[in-house]
């Protein structure tokens, strides 16, 4: 669901105002957070910012996490929290699966630090590729991160060019991110690739990106999780997918995240089946994953028997922990019926919540597509109350308005939410 057009002319409470609520927000977060504080001074001494994943800072402090079970976290200072944000989409299970842990725990029976191939990352590699159209092969990593840049690498390869093509507001991990260039407060630590940036889901703009005559491959996430959740339209996705056959290159699905909107992906969602795509997060059950894959002749270079001369490395590519993590997460806990009713739930948010900003005339609206969904304002520190008023009421999500359901939260977790910011938005007008 895209803004209404009038979202962003609604009226906003003047800006002494807001930054007046703000201040007060942040004091009674402090004021009920006392050990939490506490933990981050002493986490600032040997951690930059006190962390080691910048997008879990918020001011004025984070609280500090002791355990987590199904849709709850539970933190230091004995609050309770419905997790809203899913961990950036790797939390789909919900917290501490039991079938994922049995895994891990039998896997760790018969030994982990293995350096050796073993049979569960190639029951996992059948699992992959049975489920996702676009992967006759596929090769393991350790993140999102990794399988995007492999995945690029090897079209590069393939293709025997050197430029790669991506949208603007996309993120393809760590060292992938290209956000609001007019921002001037995104820095990325990008790899120093030769990167053509086109305007996300514009048709027009492609014929730019196109006229590039050394592009080798296109990286696109049907949905840009990071950018706000914004979906493409299947017309855009359909025409990359024509340009990139009219032209030999290779297009590369980002589904790090978009593989939760069907059973069998994005891809299936919409259509469009790639050359290659990348997969991480939620798929390895909580433990650290990625993947990539695509046709069997591109990932033919990764394979001595037929001339192939790439190599990937990486200690833990297959370890026994995370196969078998991601092993009984693909058995055992997202079939189709799941999959489709934690997307069901997420479409029906997106309604209710873009409801309740249009009927309190808000500058806020909702983007998003089945359990990826995301809130939008106008002026920034709306987001910043909002977050703050949902994490009073033990709801979680990204300060940034960010969600990521996952199976645990239920029709009246959502409804809650409704409520909660429903009464926000009444107050915030007055």
């Amino acid at each position: 669901m895209t803004a209404p057009l009038s979202a962003a002319d609604r009226p906003v409470p003047p800006g002494s105002e807001l930054d007046d609520q703000i201040t007060e927000v942040h004091r009674r977060y402090a004021e009920v957070h006392p050990r939490s504080a506490a933990e981050h001074v002493r986490a600032k001494a040997v951690m930059p910012g006190g962390n080691t994943r910048s997008v879990l800072h918020f001011d004025p402090f984070p609280f500090r996490v002791i355990g987590g079970e199904g849709s709850d976290l539970h933190d230091l200072d004995g609050h309770r929290y419905v997790d809203f944000c899913g961990n950036y989409s790797a939390g789909l299970l919900g917290h501490s699966p039991d079938r994922v842990r049995d895994a891990v725990i039998e896997a760790l029976a018969d030994g982990w630090a293995l350096g050796a191939t073993h049979l569960r990352e190639t029951e996992l590699a059948e699992e992959i590729s049975e489920r996702f159209a676009s992967i006759d092969q596929v090769r393991f990593t350790n993140s999102g991160t990794e399988a995007n840049l492999m995945a690029i690498g090897t079209a590069l390869h393939h293709s025997n060019k050197d430029k790669v093509g991506v949208f603007d507001h996309a993120y393809h991990g760590g060292v992938l991110s290209f956000g609001d260039p007019g921002s001037g407060s995104h820095h990325p630590l990008n790899v120093p690739y030769a990167f053509h940036v086109a305007v996300f889901d514009d048709i027009g703009g492609l014929d730019r990106l196109f006229a590039e005559p050394d592009l080798g491959c296109v990286v696109v996430e049907a949905v840009q999780g990071a950018g706000g959740c914004r979906p493409a339209s299947p017309e855009f996705l359909s025409e990359l997918r024509h340009r990139c056959d009219d032209r030999q290159v290779v297009l590369i699905f980002d589904e790090v995240m978009t593989s939760r909107l069907s059973f069998g992906g994005a891809q299936e969602r919409y259509g469009v089946i790639p050359d290659m795509t990348t997969l991480g997060k939620y798929l390895g059950g909580g433990m650290t994953f990625g993947a990539f894959g695509g046709r069997r002749d591109i990932m033919a270079a990764f394979d001595p028997a037929t001339g192939g001369s790439l190599t990937q490395a990486g200690t833990f590519n297959n370890n026994v922990v995370s196969m078998a993590a991601a092993l009984a997460t693909i058995r055992y806990e997202l079939d189709s019926p799941t999959i489709d009713a934690i997307n069901k739930r997420g479409d029906d948010l997106i309604r209710a919540l873009d409801d309740v900003f249009t009927a309190a005339d808000l500058p806020l609206w909702v983007t998003g597509a089945g359990s990826m969904l995301c809130i939008h304002a106008a002026d920034t520190r709306l987001l910043e109350l909002l977050f703050h008023a949902a994490l009073s009421d033990g709801l979680y999500l990204a300060r940034r308005g960010y969600m990521a359901l996952s199976k645990s939260i239920t029709d009246d977790h959502c409804e809650r939410l409704v409520r909660c910011l429903e009464a926000w938005s009444k107050v915030i007008r007055r």
